[in-house]
């Protein structure tokens, strides 16, 4: 049986993955320049746990294709920010996405486990 997911979770999903890249690529002018940002990796890391969470939501059936799909997007993002002149790429930044990319994967896969044991229990006799 295929899982279906509601349209609003799809379009959630859509929104945040181009909310991420304009804001990525965004010229940060008003950001002081540094070579580490603990608030930074953070941000990267909320930002792909939030893409794994409603990625999961929008389209259950295929976590390991979402899971890549999102990580080489992650990586295309780093890429264009290293082009830009203005923004510059960095591979912590993507070990960051990965990180929360996980985190956001493996809390929708719990609460997508948990919700379909509480089914189950519901429809026993």
């Amino acid at each position: 049986m295929r899982e279906r997911c509601p349209v609003g979770a799809r379009i959630a999903f859509w929104l945040l993955l181009a909310a991420v890249a304009v804001l990525s690529i965004s010229p940060a002018r008003y950001l002081p320049p540094q070579a580490f940002s603990l608030w930074d990796k953070a941000q990267h890391a909320l930002a792909f746990l939030g893409l794994g969470l409603l990625g999961l939501l929008a389209y259950p059936a295929r976590p390991l294709r979402l899971a890549l799909a999102l990580l080489a997007f992650g990586g295309a993002i780093e890429l264009v920010q290293a082009a830009t002149g203005w923004r510059h790429g960095e591979w912590a930044d993507l070990l960051a996405d990965a990180v929360g990319l996980g985190a956001g994967l493996v809390l929708g896969l719990f609460t997508r486990r948990c919700a379909a044991r509480s089914r189950a229990g519901r429809t026993a006799p």
